[in-house]
């Protein structure tokens, strides 16, 4: 008997030495992907210069020639923006950052994200309706990255919403967290994918990176949180995401 709780304790230090070598392992790529993010963003801001100088002089020029090499260096740079944008988005999501907590008022928060887009949401006929826990107590968060997150929400919703909707936005107090509920009359999601959108680089939208919602994913992690989904198709998505009140990292 004693032999089996020892061959047990074994295997079990054993494995965590597996996980430990593992993370490490994982940080070690983060790192090296970060840097090598970094010195490509470099060349492409060289690059976007040059394309917009290219353009002002084509812009003096006349001959059908001229408008042709414009229109080539037009696509040119909004390519290089493009992936400029991937690498901001891949940054966000591969970089391990600190969070630096503050105690915050969460409908303070959704207020300044939700102000916003109010703009761009208006111009997709989309109607913004808050309902916010007049009550809540303050919120123990890195307001800066929480923004990050509900706004990637906020923006797949609105991306879900082709010919206008609504998007609801709420707030309640749930024992020792603090819930926010954001929800959209879209296209919902089909439920064989509906498990896989959490995951990096899955996508179904011709444009963006698939960063989006892992990224939000993950700062809510990092915050001790969770987020979760329910979907139907045709009638629209929920996304709820639970934080602690008090939260303390190590």
């Amino acid at each position: 008997m004693a032999f089996f709780y020892v061959r047990k304790a074994i295997d079990k230090t054993r494995n965590l030495e597996k996980r430990a070598i593992n993370s490490e392992r994982l940080a070690f790529i983060g790192t090296l992907a970060g840097g090598l993010a970094h010195e490509i963003k470099n060349p492409l801001s060289t690059l976007n210069i040059n394309l917009q100088l290219l353009k002002e002089e084509l812009e003096s020029m006349t001959g059908e020639n001229s408008k042709r090499v414009y229109m080539k260096t037009q696509v040119l740079q909004k390519e290089v923006q493009r992936l400029d944008e991937i690498l901001n988005d891949f940054l966000r999501f591969a970089r391990g950052q600190k969070l630096e907590l503050k105690d915050h008022d969460i409908n303070e928060i959704l207020d300044e994200v939700v102000d916003f887009v109010t703009p761009e949401i208006k111009q997709k006929k989309i109607l913004i309706l808050k309902s916010y826990d007049a009550n809540l107590p303050l919120c123990r968060i890195d307001s800066n990255l929480v923004k990050q997150a509900i706004l990637n929400i906020i923006i797949n919703a609105k991306q879900a919403m082709e010919n206008g909707g609504e998007l609801m936005v709420r707030t309640s107090l749930d024992k020792k967290y603090i819930q926010i509920d954001i929800t959209d009359t879209g296209s919902g999601i089909p439920k064989d994918i509906i498990d896989k959108i959490f995951q990096a680089y899955f996508s179904t939208k011709k444009t963006g990176t698939g960063l989006g919602l892992p990224t939000a994913k993950r700062i809510i992690e990092d915050h001790k949180g969770t987020i979760s989904v329910q979907s139907e198709e045709g009638k629209g998505t929920n996304f709820s995401i639970k934080l602690p009140i008090h939260l303390t990292i190590h």
